[in-house]
């Protein structure tokens, strides 16, 4: 018999077990606040480490730079190089002192355009990429970035229409050219 109520006692101590896990779960989902459907917190992407390499090639360009304030190549380098580690604002500062030299630079503009828009300064980088486009009138990046921003960012779908329709005069062929016609139809379908 005693065996028979040690299988007993361990039976109902694991259904004991379980009811009280739930119970508590229960009471702990209630505590936790709940956000409209609307709002859907998106995970941000971690930032690109910073190797000790690209620290290595940043101070040899800062010096560079101590020495020679206007090498545009060391400005745009060392803007990439902010770039790639997600650095927004020296970024900028270096991309901003490159165009003090070479206005015209589209590339340069577009990709300080990108800083801004990974900010959250998206009038900024819509400015940015309008003036790229317009200082190079064959540059294809700036009017891509610049659908992608009134897109995703400014949800303006008649002005991401309008800006990949420029985009496509520019470059009608190709993969990225397909996926954006792809992309504008479904658009299109949508605006009224």
């Amino acid at each position: 018999m005693k065996k028979e109520y040690a299988f007993l006692f361990i039976g109902v101590a694991f259904v004991v077990g379980i009811v009280v896990g739930v119970v508590a779960t229960v009471l702990h989902e209630e505590k936790m606040p709940t956000l409209p459907t609307s709002i859907k917190p998106s995970p941000q992407p971690a930032a690109p480490a910073l190797t000790a390499d690209m620290q290595k090639e940043i101070s040899v360009l800062q010096s560079i730079l101590k020495d020679d304030p206007k090498n545009l190549k060391a400005l745009v380098e060392l803007g990439n190089l902010y770039f790639d580690s997600e650095q927004f604002d020296p970024a900028i500062q270096a991309y901003s002192k490159a165009l003090e030299i070479d206005p015209r630079n589209a590339d340069v503009r577009t990709d300080m355009g990108i800083m801004f828009r990974r900010k959250g300064n998206f009038d900024r980088a819509i400015a940015e990429f309008k003036k790229a486009a317009e200082d190079d009138p064959k540059h294809v990046n700036s009017r891509y970035n610049l659908g992608v921003v009134l897109l995703h960012d400014k949800a303006d779908l008649k002005a991401a229409i309008q800006a990949w329709e420029e985009y496509l005069k520019v470059e009608p062929t190709g993969p990225r050219a397909e996926n954006i016609r792809n992309q504008m139809e479904k658009m299109k379908g949508m605006v009224k």
